[in-house]
């Protein structure tokens, strides 16, 4: 029998990290054990109240049947009172915030919801794979955006406007940016506004790092008019160590969120109660949770800067989220060839820039979620099996 796979993925590729995962399990049971600096997954756990909540909750005979596809009150109040306390944004709770089972998964919902065949979407160049894969299997057609150091990896309005935009129909953006850790300033998040109004674009900001290493977590949605162009995703996996627990939420106009939920309550059926009441838990912690997490980022950091700086790559040292993006040394070929060198020779394993897009060919990526001796070893493999 020879079953055909649908039109929409024959030009979407099995995810990178899901290949490279199982070339670095077959080396690990060959004795290798490779240290993987590869993945944003925290290796951190949530705040002890948030797994007490889960075990309080899940211990209640009432809580295991299905639950709404909205989420429950308690939760979604939670997600509009840290977009308060943290961003200075008002949601109404009812109607301007959709609970995910992770930010990942609004994606594809934002994207099965408006996005069609014969439609575009602008897509960064350097950028999350996701966006590009979700946009392919919606049926609708890719356009790159550059992003550019020289740029300060912004993408250039100016030149985006001078392009036929009449096919688009949304544009990807996501500050704290992923994998370069550039932020936005207020004059520009201003002038995206302006573009998004005069080119009729929806603004899908996914905005899951601006509480990693950033003094100042900022959204899309404090911006004067972004209501009527922005949905903003935003996510506990990295900022409450809950990767895991797939807890996510969209938040913008009622009419839009009414609209993904229409895709959503089609494909999922609630998430688990006692997880909701657990992220509710999460969203209540203060500034200190925060601290004292960028607290042990900051130190990690500094070992991925030394271990950057033994191969000869350079970087930004202002910039934030849960990675360290590099620019490899004058002369080297690409990412790929760096990255691959490392982790046969010295079995340490590191994100080549080109899995992101052309634009981030010259570059690597260097996870944080690791323990401060877990790179103090990968710099001494490094150092013995590569820098000799």
């Amino acid at each position: 029998m020879n079953i055909q796979v649908a039109k929409r993925l024959q030009h979407t590729e099995e995810y990178y990290f899901s290949k490279k995962l199982r070339e670095i399990d077959e080396m690990n049971k060959a004795g290798a054990s490779v240290i993987n600096l590869g993945i944003g997954s925290p290796d951190l756990p949530p705040h002890a109240s948030v797994i007490a909540a889960l075990n309080e909750y899940a211990q209640k005979p009432n809580t295991h049947a299905y639950q709404g596809y909205k989420g429950i009150p308690a939760l979604r109040a939670a997600m509009a009172n840290w977009y308060n306390r943290f961003y200075g944004v008002s949601l109404d709770a009812d109607t301007e915030v959709l609970p995910l089972i992770g930010s990942k998964e609004g994606i594809m919902h934002i994207c099965m919801t408006y996005l069609q065949e014969g439609d575009e979407a602008l897509v960064p160049n350097p950028g999350y794979p996701t966006y590009r894969s979700a946009v392919q299997l919606s049926g609708a057609t890719v356009v790159d955006y550059d992003l550019e150091e020289k740029n300060s990896w912004l993408p250039n309005l100016d030149a985006l406007s001078k392009k036929d935009l009449s096919k688009v129909k949304l544009m990807w953006v996501n500050y704290p940016h992923m994998p370069t850790g550039a932020v936005t300033n207020t004059n520009f998040a201003k002038a995206l506004i302006a573009f998004a109004k005069k080119h009729n674009i929806l603004i899908c900001h996914d905005n899951p790092y601006s509480f990693i290493l950033n003094d100042k977590p900022e959204s899309l949605l404090q911006v004067e008019g972004a209501r009527d162009v922005v949905l903003e995703l935003n996510s506990l996996s990295k900022s409450s160590n809950m990767a895991g627990w797939r807890v996510g939420m969209l938040v913008g106009k009622a009419a839009w969120i009414n609209e993904v939920l229409r895709f959503k309550s089609n494909m999922d059926s609630g998430m688990f109660q006692p997880v909701q009441m657990a992220a509710v838990k999460a969203l209540e912690l203060g500034q200190d949770w925060y601290d004292e997490l960028n607290t042990i980022y900051r130190g990690r950091r500094k070992k991925v800067f030394e271990l950057l700086e033994l191969l000869g790559c350079t970087f930004d040292t202002k910039q934030v989220g849960l990675f360290v993006w590099a620019k490899i040394p004058a002369g080297a070929k690409d990412g790929y060839t760096i990255t691959d060198e490392i982790l046969q020779k010295a079995h340490v394993f590191i994100t080549p820039g080109g899995i992101f897009g052309s634009n981030g060919n010259g570059y690597i990526r260097v996870s944080l979620c690791k323990d401060e001796a877990v790179f103090q070893e990968a710099i001494d493999r490094i150092k013995e099996k590569v820098k000799k």
